[in-house]
């Protein structure tokens, strides 16, 4: 049992090898490179391959009105600043500093996965696999649960870009796919059961800001909301969902305030359930 553990790359450790940092550092840029060009180029270029229907990101996203149809100018600007940020997180597997480093590297695997699972989704979602793509969302969600769940207590340089954004993201996204992919998303029944599905949203996110008083997911999942809300008042100003979506963004920006305000003021105590780390900056959530 310990040799399989010595050789899981999901395992926690403290330390990692100069071997096991570099290929860390290889695959991590490789990885990350690999889905922000397919993201780039699939929402300016269609697939030019094989007879399946094949269409740009956000042209699917036109062509399918549903009640998860998101607004494609703030997806992007979500996607744009998590892009960056990722590329924040990189430069740390390069620290001077051993601890950031190994920081950085405990979660590697999970990036590494992530960022394979985004380049899947993507391929399959501009070429109309809906139903392969909505698998690849549901397996990323379960890679990035067990990462959020096991490695939690990470600084938010490395908590936002590699954990809670990317989360955010594609707990919404299997909404946003799964109503493209089930049959007439235009109907009364889908419509209504859009107006139900659209709270879990608030829900989730209250979890987690609740629990782990983490303000980073609440306020991309507020974003997202945001994203909803705007593209469903765009398509037809009398509904409920839009509605739903803005009263969803309202709640949980208002929550992460009230935790991420006291955090950055040093006033924070207030919303501890224990003792805080000595290190701050260990300490993204506010609670361990």
């Amino acid at each position: 049992m310990a040799n399989l553990q010595a050789y899981n790359p999901f395992s926690r450790r403290e330390t990692h090898s100069s071997g096991s940092v570099l290929a860390y550092k290889l695959l991590t840029v490789l990885s990350w490179l690999l889905s922000v060009v397919v993201s780039i180029y699939y929402v300016v270029n269609a697939p030019k391959d094989g007879f399946t229907i094949r269409r740009r990101i956000w042209d699917q996203n036109a062509l399918y009105r549903t009640a998860f149809t998101m607004s494609p100018v703030l997806a992007d600007i979500y996607w744009v600043v998590l892009f960056a940020l990722q590329f924040g997180y990189i430069t740390h597997l390069f620290s001077r500093k051993t601890e950031v480093v190994n920081w950085a590297a405990s979660v590697g695997s999970h990036f590494i996965l992530n960022n394979l699972f985004h380049f899947a989704f993507v391929m399959l979602f501009v070429r109309s696999h809906f139903v392969w793509a909505e698998l690849i969302l549901i397996l990323n969600f379960l890679n990035l649960s067990s990462l959020y769940f096991r490695h939690h207590t990470y600084p938010r340089f490395i908590h936002t870009p590699v954990v809670s954004g990317p989360l955010a993201w594609t707990f919404v996204a299997i909404y946003w796919n799964g109503a493209i992919m089930v049959p007439h998303p235009h109907t009364l029944v889908a419509r209504i059961f859009g107006n139900i599905f659209i709270w879990s949203i608030l829900a989730y996110g209250a979890f987690f800001i609740v629990a782990y008083k983490d303000y980073t997911i609440g306020f991309s999942l507020s974003v997202l909301a945001a994203a909803i809300g705007v593209a469903q008042f765009e398509r037809q100003v009398v509904a409920l969902q839009w509605i739903f979506s803005f009263i969803i963004m309202a709640l949980l920006f208002l929550a992460t305030v009230a935790i991420a305000v006291p955090a950055w003021t040093g006033r924070d105590h207030l919303w501890r359930r224990s003792a805080a780390p000595a290190d701050a900056e260990r300490a993204p959530l506010l609670t361990e």
